[in-house]
């Protein structure tokens, strides 16, 4: 369930209409509701409250808008951060440093000292080497860090190659086989508080069986390990969950998922931790474009709208799709593609697709892109960078500004021997 729904014929997100936003801001824009992300955060707050201890770090990957991790800051969420820009982000926003996870693969020195200095509750270690190199910076600063261990459990979680990432062949984690021998070397190192591991194996899943397969692989590498004499009081379990982006498609519930972690984890006696991204964010927003002109194709019609891959990259990254409807529709459709202006073919958002008719100067949105939307944007082609607004009921505010050229322009320089 979202918040923009029709009123009167027109778009609205919750009780502002989107034309509204359009002129004054212009298009492109992204627009969130709030009421929806409130909404999205609790159910699938409530929904784990069937699990003794449970903690939620919201993936900032998925949306890092300072504004929308307040919002979920006061619905007590901590963050799931892979950079040392998120985690800046996370503690502006006001989310509690001990609930910030660290994950990651590259994590460098500097973001790692600044972990340590912020207080930030858990590095999830990609390698021993990182592992020791965490140690080594923190028994310098005279102090400990908390940490788990990713294990790579080699599970296909069924998702977009691009975003597997539990399987062997994939960058992240430590391999299955060798991950209790990590494991007991980095417990014993000073510096070092080992209190777990964790897992992450894909995005937009739309099933719960290989999350189930890969939770059971790794609750009997737990208790190897403890078996071993080590402690774990902490098991991370990631993110994943999908969204439908077509009407019609069914996803796992958050009450699905909760109940397969209580049968799966019920004798762990540990903290659970969650990373939910898309799914808290997903249906949060729309990206409203207007259409430039509609030209006429060797089959179907081209429609070139003013939003362009560099606004919304899934679609040319993934083939994603992302529902395209008119902002005050007609009532009649038409089969077209869907295109930008940006100089690639891979800027297509859609093709023969049966859309609601539209004509020049009409306003349109892509929905579901609260996720992986304007986190994703660039500036190619030398366009601007994507502004967003957050409506609260009738109210709404720019929280992103657009960036245009002239400013981006201003920060090059040309040395004086080209001068």
């Amino acid at each position: 369930m979202d918040h923009f729904e029709l009123k009167n014929g027109v778009l609205h997100a919750e009780d502002v209409p989107l034309p509204l936003i359009a002129a004054e801001v212009g298009t492109p824009v992204y627009v969130y509701s709030r009421a929806t992300l409130t909404r999205h955060a609790r159910v699938f707050r409530d929904a784990l409250g069937i699990l003794r201890n449970a903690r939620i770090a919201f993936a900032v990957k998925s949306n890092p808008n300072l504004s929308v991790l307040k919002v979920l800051a006061a619905e007590g969420y901590g963050a799931d951060v892979v950079s040392g820009g998120e985690m800046e982000r996370a503690l502006a926003a006001g989310m509690d440093p001990d609930g910030i996870v660290f994950s990651g693969v590259g994590k460098t020195a500097a973001e790692m000292r600044r972990g340590i200095e912020a207080g930030i509750g858990q590095f999830n270690l990609e390698s021993e080497e990182e592992g020791l190199e965490l140690a080594e910076i923190a028994a310098s600063m005279g102090k400990v860090a908390s940490a788990a261990l990713r294990v790579n459990p080699d599970v296909d979680a069924g998702t977009h190659g691009k975003i597997s990432t539990g399987k062997a062949e994939n960058k992240f984690g430590v391999p299955f086989d060798r991950a209790a021998a990590i494991y007991a070397r980095l417990a014993g190192t000073p510096g070092l508080n080992m209190r777990g591991l964790t897992l992450h194996i894909g995005s937009q899943l739309s099933k719960l069986e290989p999350l189930e397969a890969a939770f059971t692989k790794v609750g009997g590498l737990m208790e190897e390990i403890r078996a071993a004499g080590h402690t774990v009081t902490h098991m991370d379990l990631g993110g994943g969950i999908g969204v439908p982006y077509k009407q019609g498609e069914v996803f796992p519930q958050p009450e699905e998922y909760a109940a397969m972690v209580a049968r799966v984890t019920g004798n762990w006696g540990v903290t659970l931790m969650f990373e939910p991204g898309r799914v808290i964010t997903g249906n949060t927003g729309v990206l409203v474009t207007q259409v430039i002109r509609v030209k006429e194709g060797a089959g179907n019609p081209w429609v070139v709208v003013d939003a362009a891959m560099n606004d919304l990259a899934r679609p040319a990254l993934y083939d994603a799709w992302h529902d395209f409807v008119a902002v005050e529709p007609k009532g009649e459709t038409v089969v077209a593609n869907i295109v930008g202006p940006i100089c690639e073919s891979s800027d297509t958002f859609a093709m023969a697709r049966t859309i609601d008719t539209v004509e020049r100067g009409d306003l349109a949105v892509f929905r579901t892109a609260g996720a992986y939307g304007a986190t994703m944007a660039n500036t190619y082609n030398s366009r601007p960078l994507v502004p967003e607004v957050m409506v609260d009921g009738d109210k709404w505010a720019v929280v992103a500004d657009r960036i245009d050229p002239a400013t981006i322009l201003a920060a090059e320089r040309v040395p004086e021997w080209l001068a």
